[in-house]
């Protein structure tokens, strides 16, 4: 029995360093990949990066996050564009202006460089495909909260950041729910600009409104308005309106814990990185034998998908602290 057992330990360290071999054999130290976004300060990247760095070391590749700390879709193109210069293996890219991104993917990808889009597609590029929410849904999910809460009936203001493609289907989401609850009407559409403070000193001028205009539900179409939204409400004392945000930052999080936030649709973004890298990865080992410059949207043989669906879900008070110890667990 125990040259048996002798026998199978050797057995299994044998396998276990063929395994190494051929992941070694497969990927290199100097294999490069690059995750390009906007406003990479905020939270929300910092759990994309984590994924990032998780699929990286899992692979045993170098993968780094770039982009301005501010939502600039400019300087956003321009460090897409100097990371072409370097012949990345691969490159995923959140486009804050599709429009404007859209010529540096291609450029990309006539040079050979595998792009896939995650987080905010740019879906008439070139990109290989797109791993991220299916935001209109993510919408449609919100919109039914927003009725549920309001009971039919209500005025309600959207903060959100103008040219971004997530954000434009989320508002979708939401009104194509209200479209059927003729009490609820929507006053206005905020563009925060990627600017949080903008939308906290905005939500104070809604809550000043009055009568027939009273602001009864507040709705965040992105990460970082939610947390100065409920700072605005707090500050204001009010406790009688609704606030939905959008994702699951610590601070969001909270807000939902002592009752200023009532929920928020939570993305996953950690995902998001860590399977964008790994499609990027088999991409540059196993190319297609199509040009990456090929139609794959339409190619009925295509070795990609047009969309990965990462999935959202409602957080409120009845889950909250299970996000919160989640969350706690992962930090450490």
């Amino acid at each position: 029995m125990r040259n048996f057992k002798g026998r199978a330990a050797v057995a299994s360290v044998a396998m276990a360093a063929c395994v190494c071999s051929v992941g070694c054999e497969r990927h290199s130290a100097s294999e490069q990949y690059y995750l390009i976004a906007a406003n990479i300060g905020l939270p929300y990247w910092k759990t994309a990066d984590a994924g990032l760095q998780a699929a990286a070391a899992l692979y045993g590749v170098k993968a780094e996050m770039r982009g301005p700390s501010s939502l600039n879709a400019q300087q956003e193109a321009d460090e897409l564009d100097a990371m072409i210069a370097r012949k990345p293996a691969g490159i995923l890219v959140s486009a804050a202006d599709p429009k404007l991104m859209q010529p540096e993917i291609d450029k990309a990808l006539a040079a050979g460089i595998p792009v896939i889009t995650i987080d905010s597609d740019a879906p008439d590029s070139q990109r290989l495909y797109f791993v991220g929410t299916n935001n209109l849904a993510a919408g449609r999910l919100g919109g039914q909260r927003l009725v549920q809460k309001l009971d039919g009936k209500g005025n309600v203001v959207f903060f959100t950041i103008g040219g971004q493609l997530n954000a434009a289907e989320r508002l979708k989401g939401y009104k194509d729910v209200i479209a059927d609850h003729p009490g609820i009407k929507v006053v206005d559409v905020f563009d925060m600009q990627g600017d949080s403070g903008k939308a906290m000193d905005k939500a104070s001028e809604y809550i000043g409104r009055k009568g027939a205009e009273t602001v009864n539900a507040f709705v965040c179409l992105e990460a970082s308005s939610g947390k100065d939204v409920g700072e605005a409400l707090k500050r204001n004392n009010v406790k009688d309106r609704l606030l939905i945000a959008m994702d699951a930052d610590q601070d969001t999080l909270e807000l939902i814990k002592d009752g200023t936030i009532d929920s928020t649709i939570s993305q996953k973004p950690y995902t998001m990185a860590f399977d964008g890298l790994k499609g990027l990865d088999d991409i540059h080992h196993y190319p297609p034998t199509q040009k990456l410059t090929s139609d794959f949207d339409l190619e009925s043989n295509s070795p990609f998908p047009s969309f990965v669906d990462t999935g959202v879900a409602l957080v409120d008070a009845t889950n909250v602290d299970a996000q919160l110890k989640a969350k706690q667990a992962g930090a450490q």
